[in-house]
């Protein structure tokens, strides 16, 4: 773990300083008293049994400064018996991975000693934030000074708090000397290397570091594409009969590196403790509400809300609006053709260099305004999936992504679907994904990595420029460093990440053979993508709290889903290839038949290839199998001699 400067608890114990609690500068005394004691009882009191201390001002405080943040810690055997409590994976030392126990802790290979070292900073900081989360209110009816600030038994004080303004932030810290060597390896030196994953895991935690696993997969497995696309692209590419084999390359590649990745997250987790950790129970999330009842599960109080009153929002409002939102897609949609027309229109009349540019005109500005949808598009999103009232954020996001990928598919897809398909004017179909591709491609970069970084600049240059210092080479105090990471910006999660990278998927599975350039293009993005995630996750974000992960979720079913429709397209576009329908010239229904057994035919082959090739590597399975048979052994032999106790008991 960490060598941070000592704190100093209220009891006279010192701990180093892993995350900030803010609260707002007018918090009554009264709350802040109750809450810090709370933080620090026994968890046999229904405390969180950690250690908390104020944020003493720096020299170079002012009165402006925020007197209620606090520094949060824990004693090391607190958090070994939290790491016991969250379902800490860690390796045995018969090197299989096996779930943590503080009994049993001598017997795992990492600990040494009194067990320095043996949990990772990011996992000390999950244990703190998983402790804090669960502190529940007791008999309380309020928090103290707040009368209106409900309570009841079970509510997790935490979120009730953070939800009604009372608490501004809850981060964890930075590790300069850590974040200066993982900066090192990661992104400050430009080489030909793969990504530390080991080492983001290490410091961010399994979530990010699969999503920057996948990013990295996804580029590799576009490198043949990209070698393939070259020569199409060099050598007379518009050449139907290589039209042809490259979209039946592009049938076989969609399918074979999804069903390919799983199996390699499949090893990233099992070496990283994740892939056998169970799920968590799942608390309602800090939006939810209702009328307060019992939870036949937990027997807790907390709201309860109809299903029936959610299904009518969800299919009277949010369906809807999203079938709304469709249209206006589509309408915008009919708009950008009619400009792509009269600019057509003028090129025809007087064919020049600057008529020439003025063709690509119209894509540029239709490729604009659909990220400017998607961004409108995505804020109506997340509102109607909070107003949705959904009870588990797990339920919350799947909703939120549906939502999210039927608009931004429709949205940036539908306009090369309608040429393909309806116009069937190939010439059209190729600029307008050069342009919507690589228009997409310099927005999503300004949007992500420099706007980031230019506004935290303009919030506050003069802290940046000690921010950087801070983590490269000068040691602040402890008051700077909090009060620099405090104004950093939040990072909201990978979702916006991995919703880029589906829509690149989609450039490439759906229609680059049309235009064989685009794998090539969205690797010099993913190339770039890598060291400007690197660099906001390192400079430009807060450290956010480490999430375990033993895949990369709902988003590896957007992704089949995608392969399944470009399975469909390129079918289709093989079947409108000049050379396939020489073979029918007298009937165009035997063409479509022909098609659509074919492509019934891929479909079939894909599902079959996902059963033929297993999601967990064979010696994983086995690793799996021989730990679950160890377990049922123990506990067989455990009720043996419980079993054989009970006579002696007796007598």
């Amino acid at each position: 773990m960490q060598k941070s400067l000592p704190v100093y608890d209220s009891d006279g114990s010192t701990f180093a300083p892993l995350v900030v609690i803010e609260l707002v500068s007018e918090t009554k005394e009264e709350a802040i008293t109750w809450l810090l004691n709370r933080v620090r009882d026994k968890q046999q009191d229904g405390g969180a049994e950690l250690l908390v201390e104020q944020l003493t001002p720096g020299a170079q405080g002012t009165e402006k400064d925020n007197p209620n943040v606090y520094v949060v810690g824990a004693s090391w055997q607190r958090l070994l018996y939290g790491a016991e409590d969250v379902g800490l994976f860690k390796e045995f030392k018969d090197g299989s991975m096996r779930g943590f126990t503080y009994a049993n802790k001598h017997n795992f290979k990492e600990f040494q000693g009194d067990g320095d070292g043996f949990l990772s900073m990011a996992e000390c900081q999950y244990i703190i934030k998983h402790g804090l989360d669960n502190l529940r209110a007791k008999d309380e009816v309020h928090v103290p000074g707040y009368p209106k600030m409900k309570l009841y038994p079970g509510k997790s004080v935490i979120r009730r708090m953070q939800s009604k303004g009372v608490l501004v932030q809850v981060f964890p810290l930075h590790e300069k000397e850590e974040l200066k060597r993982l900066s090192f390896s990661w992104f400050k030196k430009i080489k030909l290397s793969f990504q530390p994953l080991d080492d983001i895991r290490h410091y961010f935690g399994e979530g990010m570091a699969l999503y920057f696993g996948f990013l990295e997969y996804f580029t590799l497995a576009l490198i043949p594409m990209a070698l393939i696309g070259i020569p199409y692209y060099l050598f007379d590419w518009e050449d139907y009969d290589k039209f042809t084999v490259f979209a039946g390359f592009n049938l076989v590649w969609c399918t074979v590196i999804l069903e390919l990745w799983k199996r390699l997250s499949a090893s990233l987790a099992y070496g990283w403790g994740t892939l056998s950790r169970k799920k968590a129970f799942e608390e309602p999330r800090p939006g939810f509400h209702g009328v307060l009842g019992v939870n036949p599960v937990t027997g807790r109080a907390e709201p309860l809300y109809s299903n029936a009153k959610r299904q009518l929002r969800i299919y009277l409002v949010s369906v809807p609006f999203v079938l709304l939102c469709l249209y206006l897609s589509l309408y915008v949609m009919m708009i950008y053709f009619d400009m792509e027309g009269w600019a057509l229109m003028i090129h025809d009349e007087e064919p020049t260099f600057w008529t020439g540019l003025l063709l690509f005109i119209p894509s540029i500005i239709y490729a604009v305004v659909i990220e400017i949808m998607n961004l409108i598009y995505r804020y109506a999103a997340e509102f109607l999936t909070g107003w949705e009232n959904h009870r588990l954020e797990s339920t919350f996001q799947n909703h939120l992504v549906l939502k999210v990928l039927v608009f931004n598919f429709f949205n940036c897809f539908a306009s090369l679907f309608y040429i393909a398909f309806v116009m069937q004017d190939m010439v059209l179909l190729r600029q307008s994904l050069a342009t919507l591709l690589i228009t997409s491609q310099i927005l999503n970069q300004i949007m992500e990595a420099f706007l980031p970084y230019w506004l935290q600049r303009r919030r506050n240059k003069k802290a940046h420029k000690r921010m950087i210092k801070t983590m490269e080479d000068k040691e602040l105090p402890l008051s700077e460093q909090v009060k620099l990471e405090a104004d950093m910006s939040t990072y909201l999660g990978t979702f916006d990440d991995y919703l880029e990278l589906f829509l690149l998927f989609g450039y490439v599975s759906l229609f680059s053979c049309v235009y064989p350039l685009a794998a090539v293009l969205v690797v010099l993005n993913n190339v770039t993508e890598v060291y400007s995630d690197a660099f906001k996750m390192c400079k430009v974000f807060k450290r956010p709290f480490s999430e375990p992960a033993a895949n990369i979720g709902v988003w590896q079913l957007a992704f089949e889903a995608m392969s399944v429709i470009a399975v469909v397209t390129n079918c289709a576009l093989i079947g409108m290839s000049p050379q396939v329908k020489s073979y029918f010239p007298e009937s165009e229904t035997q063409l479509i038949l022909w098609v659509v057994g074919f492509e019934h035919f891929l479909l079939a082959s894909k599902f079959i290839l996902t059963f033929v090739i297993p999601d967990v590597p064979k010696h994983i399975q086995i690793k799996l199998s021989r730990l679950e048979f160890e377990s049922l052994e123990a506990l067989k032999k455990r009720k043996m001699l419980e079993a054989s106790g009970i006579p002696k008991t007796a007598k």
